[in-house]
Order: C-alpha cells, then structure tokens, then sequence
C-alpha cells in the first residue's frame, strides 16, 4: 500500500517541476528581451535632442536613477533626467548622438548592464564629444530604464 501511495506522489512532484521549468523563460531570452528593449530606448534617446523634447528623454530613466557625469556631482533621482537633458541642450549644444553598445550583460531578469560608447552632435552635426558609458539598467512596470548612467569623454579635460 505504501508504494501506491509514494509513486503517484513522485509523479505529481516531478509533473510540477516540469510544468513550473517550463513557465520560466529561460535566462538568455529574458536577456534578449533586455537587448532588444535598451536598443529600442537608445534608439529614441537622441530624438528627445533634435526635436528639443525632454520628455522623451526623461522616459528612458527610472524614478530613483542616478546620473553620474564626469568632473560634477551625482544627479540623482527623478528630477535628474530633466536637469540633465536641460544642460545638454542648453550649455553644450547637443542636438543629436550616437551609442554603440559593445556589450549587455546579466540575467536579464532585473537589472542588466550595457556598456559602450557614445557621440555628441551640434546643431550642424559637427561632433562636439565623444567617449564611454556603463549603464546598469532596470527592469520597471514601465519596461527597462536606466537605473545608474556613469560616462566619461575621451577628450582631455580643458
């Protein structure tokens, strides 16, 4: 009597391991999602430039994010991306640019990390700077936003 009873066990036991492993997605498509999401949002990024519209931009950062430039203090949370997209635009001229991700990395599940580079354009697409970013990004309601942007220029400080 007993094996009757702890071989229907074993089967309900081994059928919820399956179905529950087969619910999950895998970690290399919960990275792909990521990819496939950062290069989305970086795609949009610059628009919020040309078309002089920071609320684009300020949509591609979570809520509690820090910005973290060069040579200046942390800019942190919400109010953050509008500051920082207000000194883009307006001290330095930045009008379009360009990142080329070099690498995504991490589960995929909550946060992942991108690193790259970047350009900056003028207003006459001339190229007013360039240089590297790491950017841990994190998975919201909303869809992935940067949670922590951390970027330094090649050029030499004047």
């Amino acid at each position: 009597m007993k094996k009757l009873f702890i071989i229907p066990l074993q089967l309900i036991l081994l059928s919820c391991l399956l179905i529950n492993c087969q619910a999950q997605p895998s970690p290399s498509a919960n990275l792909e999602e990521a990819k496939k999401a950062i290069a989305a949002s970086n795609g949009i990024l610059f628009q919020a430039f040309a078309k002089g519209d920071s609320s684009l931009f300020i949509d591609r950062y979570a809520k509690d994010c820090w910005i973290m430039p060069p040579n200046a203090p942390a800019l942190c949370g919400a109010e953050a991306p509008l500051e920082f997209f207000k000194l883009g635009y307006n001290k330095f001229g930045v009008r379009n640019g360009k990142f080329t991700t070099i690498d995504v990395f991490g589960d995929g599940v909550k946060f992942v990390t991108e690193v790259g580079f970047w350009q900056l354009f003028d207003a006459n697409n001339k190229q007013i700077d360039n240089g590297k970013f790491l950017v841990l990004w994190k998975k919201t309601p909303g869809g992935w936003k940067m949670f922590r942007d951390s970027f330094s220029s090649d050029r030499p400080k004047q």
